[in-house]
């Protein structure tokens, strides 16, 4: 007796509203056949959302591709990381964005070997946080500085009397507070913003040039010498963010899905990285993912 496929067995409007309650609503496999046998009185087996989710990320793995090419052709990519779910640990999913699309991808590790390949050719600027895997990427950087004064707060609650510390941060938020009012009056464009570019060059050479004592203060001068070339890079581009906000919040959007999946294998991640990803970009091109789904369109478009 052969069994049938989830296409063949399945309507694609059933698959595209189980794919939908997975990835959209968060529901768990067993929540998401409740809710089909429930609405369209069809008695499911309990491994049917999971057939249809894998087949249904086999049959738009060209869609999700596309989406890491248009990522890797852009002027911008935002990424960040964070720990998967998948049984024994260990394991991460990385996140690439920019203002419209998103990509998910799974990974054994968070080594940076994996930048190496996914981001082959890019020549825009990559925003991230501060983490060292990121500065293998050889093309302009912007460090986060939102990650950036929440470490400073965090070092200054530890060292309430460092004042090499203090001053760094005094110089540090009256600098940002500066520029952030720029870019609050007249967006992210260079012309208005180059007028910050002494200010900023200023500001390294004298944190540079302190003569630290305290271990606080010496390791932020260290850090700030370290990445002086990627704190204001965005100083120097239309349109590039001063911090990691876009990344964060397509972080958050895995989280709450991983918040549902428990605990899954290598395949599943890789299943629901390719189907989140193109969740999250029609959702940051105001278009709607059940109606993506029942189309049967395999292209989100540019």
């Amino acid at each position: 007796m052969t069994v049938c496929s989830p296409d063949s067995q399945y309507g694609p409007n059933l698959r595209a509203f189980v794919i939908y309650l997975l990835v959209e609503l968060h529901l768990s496999y067993q929540r998401a056949i409740e809710h089909v046998s429930s609405l369209f009185d069809v008695p499911l087996p309990n491994s049917t959302a999971y057939d249809i989710k894998s087949a249904i990320a086999q049959k738009y793995l060209p869609t999700y591709q596309g989406i890491l090419r248009q990522i890797v052709k852009g002027s911008l990519i935002h990424a960040d990381e964070t720990r998967g779910v998948v049984i024994g640990g260990g394991h991460y999913v990385w996140v690439f964005t920019n203002l419209t699309t998103v990509a998910y991808v799974y990974a054994e590790s968070r080594e940076s070997t994996i930048l190496d390949d996914l981001l082959n050719g890019f020549s825009g600027v990559l925003v991230s946080d501060f983490y060292a895997a990121y500065d293998s990427v050889p093309c302009a950087q912007q460090k986060c500085l939102i990650h950036l004064m929440r470490d400073i707060n965090e070092d200054l609650f530890k060292n309430p009397f460092d004042d090499d510390l203090k001053e760094i941060a005094r110089r540090f938020g009256a600098l940002l507070r500066e520029i952030v009012q720029t870019i609050d009056t007249y967006g992210l464009k260079t012309r208005n913003l180059s007028k910050h570019k002494k200010a900023a060059i200023g500001f390294v050479e004298h944190v540079g040039a302190m003569k630290c004592q305290a271990e606080a203060g010496l390791a932020l001068q260290k850090r700030i010498a370290k990445n002086r070339d990627k704190l204001f890079t965005f100083l120097d581009y239309d349109g590039v963010p001063w911090n990691n906000n876009n990344a964060e919040h397509a972080v958050r959007a895995f989280a709450r899905l991983r918040n549902a999946i428990g605990t899954s294998t290598p395949k599943g991640h890789r299943e629901y990285a390719t189907l989140l990803s193109i969740q999250q970009t029609l959702r940051y091109r105001g278009r709607g993912f059940l109606e993506f789904m029942r189309s049967g369109r395999l292209e989100v478009g540019d």
